[in-house]
């Protein structure tokens, strides 16, 4: 069918996108369904048939490239077009505007009856919307283009809803960039956030700074593997790349014609390695610096001392401006360590001419001073949410990414806030915790954790929550090393986000979520985007059962599947254990599960270790409690035979940022004890630090208690299995400390900072 198609170059990406779905619909027509969900809808036995007598009505103000889209996939399934009609007929399509009949912006309403169809916007960007629900509505019968009938009011959430591409670390080509921004529009995303410059590279041209392109937009290589591996590796290859401004307004004219806006972010005060590296005078020791070839966070920073600093910024904005018509600037904001501008004399002057308290009320007047001169300009900043140091500045938009205090703290101070917390959002993040898993930054956000994410937290009045414009995901390239890998964190995954950013909340259904995205799943592979396939895959919850033993419960969301499992490692089939409920682990060895539909197997073998003590379910009793993402709420992870993996994402791991591990577990009787365990995770690159000393103390009383083991060295890069063999003792409670590195000392990365210590399974022979 592709090769019959006519293809309009100007639309290609449209014209295809159609062809393709026209191919996938066929068969799916009972089965059909809109993503992002609208708000209402009335389905009808009646049917739309197209043919040639069908003509088009446009409303006033209606633009033709809102039509022109539309035109294009039409043309390429029905073989013809649709005319413009002087009249209303029988057979008639119509686009209108009234805003007094659908009083939501953006909003539209869709009728399909037998005899027409028509959409009323709100404004042009409903009529457009309107279509875009249209398109995944359209099919093909008996040779015919039909659609079924039916009555929808929609309109958004949210007026802001918005992906985030970070084009720094690693380069997209601008074909790729419409690519995605065609697949934005039609999930009804309106908001294209840029992430232009970073300590990695600089990757818009400005005129007035040449230097910018031959120097900052390139790096000397970049690092192998993730970045918490040590020894760092190298691929000794040069990097880089830049969009010509004449690229940059091309793709903005083509957000534009699809109701998007593009907010460039240029980053300010930190992440600047890439521009110091060509123009050394803006830091504050002179370098020289060079474009970081590993991901982090890194001390050169601007200096905010020099006046010099602002007047670049300033010219870089005056060139940026003319090309983004968007309200918003992104000046970044975040990650600014404060070192250098302890110690420069120019940003310490700077502190006293100001009557600043410190180098955090110096990164607010930076803030504040850039805010200013894009307010002259009739321009809003926007950045992440450590622009709240020092004091927020007065009109600034918070983004809220390190978690969801900083919105909360915003609009308590009634401004606005975009929400975009890392352990929700992250689209870098890996989405399966299989093995098979490509390299990814960190954590965990499978699609339903962003699918089940609230923007609106219980902390804000409905006054304050008025505040709250929308939500974004973000893509941080770091491990994006090429386009079918960023296409594999991105989608599905944004599409959970356009539903919670266009979708009522008591609309929402991830079951019903899944249904209709199953029928998304072979489009998204026509049109060539390596999208993820792993939300069917079995997931999994380790628990206490009522006489503290391991319990086992599997998952899996694929309709008419069965799980299917065995506890010998053995490779499980239709003849293995058939999954009906939660089960008790009743020794060591490895679970392995699998789904199948009818006597297909789906997606991969799920695995887990068991490994059986004496410690398994008791009491665990802690000092000092756990902190960040590290906090899996209860210590039952510290006993429930599971060990963390090396990704420190599975919520097997315990953190304490700065403070000491104390843990006292209660055996619950004396009984003899001869080895005593624990995991310690090490990686300095991650600011994750071995304790200064580990010792084990056994007590029969809970009062006195002696030294048994102590440990002081832990040399793998990764996790250290501590396991220590003791004198057999009669001991009923086992006291584990940890002594925290505290501060990270100078010299290592982020110096300065607390150090996390990270431990896992507390083991008892």
């Amino acid at each position: 069918m592709i090769n019959t198609c006519t293809v309009v170059l100007k639309h290609i990406r449209y014209t295809l996108y159609f062809c393709l779905l026209m191919n996938v619909v066929n068969a799916q027509v009972k089965e059909q369904g809109i993503i992002p969900q609208p708000f209402k809808v009335q389905k009808s036995k009646e049917v739309f048939n197209f043919d040639l007598s069908t003509s088009i009505w446009l409303g006033p103000g209606i633009s033709i490239d809102n039509l022109d889209f539309f035109e294009q996939y039409f043309n390429s399934i029905a073989g013809y077009s649709l005319p413009p009609g002087k009249k209303l007929t029988y057979q008639s399509f119509l686009l209108n505007i009234d805003s007094a009949k659908v009083t939501q912006p953006e909003g539209y309403r869709l009728s399909v009856t037998a005899k027409q169809i028509s959409i009323i916007g709100h404004d042009e960007a409903g009529v457009f919307y309107g279509l875009q629900s249209l398109i995944q509505l359209l099919h093909k019968s008996n040779g015919k283009v039909i659609v079924q009938g039916c009555t929808i009011e929609d309109h958004p959430r949210f007026a802001y809803r918005g992906m985030h591409l970070d084009v720094s670390r690693h380069f997209f080509k601008v074909d790729a960039i419409k690519k995605w921004i065609d697949l934005l529009a039609l999930y009804k995303i309106n908001t294209f956030h840029w992430h232009l410059t970073d300590d990695q590279g600089w990757r818009i041209e400005i005129k007035k700074y040449p230097l910018l392109q031959s120097i900052s937009a390139y790096r000397d290589e970049t690092i192998i593997g993730h970045k918490k591996d040590s020894p760092h590796r190298f691929d000794g290859k040069r990097y880089g790349g830049y969009y010509t401004q004449e690229e940059v307004k091309a793709v903005v004219k083509y957000a534009m014609e699809r109701h998007i806006s593009i907010i460039p972010e240029i980053e300010m005060p930190g992440h600047a390695l890439a521009a110091l590296a060509a123009y050394p005078e803006l830091g504050c020791t002179g370098g020289p610096y060079k474009a970081a070839t590993y991901w982090g966070i890194f001390d050169d920073v601007y200096c905010a001392g020099n006046e010099q600093t602002f007047t670049f910024l300033q010219n870089v904005l005056d060139e940026v401006l003319p090309l983004f018509p968007s309200k918003y600037i992104h000046i970044g904001g975040d990650e600014c360590p404060k070192t250098k501008w302890k110690t420069c004399p120019k940003c310490q002057q700077r502190i006293k001419d100001e009557h600043l308290k410190d180098e955090h009320e110096l990164q607010s007047y930076f803030i504040g001073r850039m805010e200013k001169y894009l307010n002259s300009k009739g321009r809003q900043i926007i950045g992440w949410d450590e622009i709240l140091e020092g004091g927020l500045a007065p009109g600034a938009t918070v983004m809220s990414w390190t978690g969801e205090e900083g919105g909360i703290a915003a609009a308590k101070l009634h401004h606005n806030a975009i929400m975009t917390p890392e352990k929700y959002v992250y689209l870098d993040y890996y989405q399966s915790l299989y093995p098979s898993e490509p390299l990814a930054g960190g954590g965990y956000t499978p699609l339903s954790k962003v699918y089940n994410y609230e923007p609106i937290t219980k902390e804000l009045s409905g006054d304050e929550a008025k505040y709250i414009k929308g939500v974004q995901a973000n893509a941080w390239s770091e491990y994006l090393a090429s386009t079918a890998q960023a296409e594999h964190q991105i989608f599905p995954r944004i599409l959970a986000l356009a539903e919670i950013g266009w979708t009522d909340k008591g609309n929402k259904s991830y079951p019903n979520f899944l249904r209709r995205l199953r029928y998304e799943q072979p489009l998204l592979k026509q049109l060539n985007i390596n999208a993820a396939n792993t939300f069917d895959e079995i997931t999994d919850s380790v628990n206490e059962s009522a006489d503290q033993q391991v319990q086992l419960a599997l998952n899996s969301t694929l309709p008419g599947s069965h799980i299917y499992y065995t506890t010998d490692g053995t490779e499980p089939g239709l003849k293995s254990k058939k999954y009906y409920k939660p089960f008790l682990i009743s020794t060591s060895g490895k679970v392995k599960a699998a789904v199948f539909s009818g006597v297909k197997r789906y997606g991969h073998i799920y695995e887990k270790d068991f490994y059986l003590h004496k410690a398994i379910g008791k009491t665990v009793t802690l000092a000092n409690q756990p902190q960040g993402g590290y906090n899996p709420g209860n210590t039952f992870g510290l006993v429930n035979g599971v060990f963390g993996s090396k990704l420190y994402n599975d919520g097997q791991w315990y953190g304490f940022n700065g403070d000491d591990l104390e843990a006292v577990v209660d055996l619950g009787k004396v009984q003899s004890v001869s080895q005593l365990g624990i995991n310690i995770l090490k990686y300095h690159w991650q600011k994750m630090w071995e304790p200064t000393l580990l010792t084990f103390e056994t007590s029969a009383d809970g009062k006195n208690y002696t030294e048994v083991y102590r440990q002081t060295t832990f040399n793998n890069n990764g996790i250290n299995t501590v396991r220590a063999s003791i004198k057999p003792a009669q001991a009923r409670y086992i006291r584990v400390k940890g002594t925290n590195k505290g501060i990270i000392p100078p010299g290592e990365y982020i110096a300065g900072a607390k150090a996390w210590l990270m431990v896992d399974e507390l083991v008892v022979n």
